[in-house]
């Protein structure tokens, strides 16, 4: 039963860093992050089993995480609540070609950030973007303008 609470304690620490991190951040991984998420993977896995390292502990674990990972996406799936705790809400970047400062702030995001993925949607310049949105996957969606 001890393996079960720090192996949900763990999941719900690691769900709430990851809403605090931000999409942006988790959708650019560097090579460094990955290789840091690696070595988190392994610090995390120290910690739920500690001495622990029996194959009955480890797919207690294993069973563990995997059921609370299907719980929280069952309840996001039924609970608009707990999709907007769990995966967040798309976010307007850009308006009518003019930037939204406070959610550009919000989320992080440079300016630059912006006009580097309208170039990618063939958009020159902000004011031939309609919208631009952080969608919850951490990437952004830019809309021309219709002329």
């Amino acid at each position: 039963m001890d393996l079960v609470i720090r192996a949900t304690v763990v999941f719900f620490f690691i769900l709430l860093v990851t809403r605090i991190a931000g999409r942006r951040e988790l959708a650019e991984l560097e090579p460094f992050d990955l290789i840091l998420l690696v070595v988190l993977g392994d610090l995390v896995q120290q910690g739920i089993t500690q001495s622990d390292e029996s194959v009955t502990g480890t797919l207690i674990v294993i069973s563990t995480i995997a059921l609370l990972s299907v719980g929280v996406s069952w309840m996001s799936f039924r609970s608009r609540r707990a999709r907007l705790l769990t995966a967040g809400e798309p976010i307007v970047l850009v308006q009518g070609g003019r930037p939204i400062e406070r959610n550009l702030r919000r989320e992080r995001i440079t300016l630059e950030d912006v006009q580097e993925e309208a170039r990618r949607s063939q958009i020159t310049s902000l004011a031939e973007l309609q919208w631009a949105i952080l969608e919850d996957d951490g990437h952004i969606s830019c809309i021309p303008r219709r002329h």
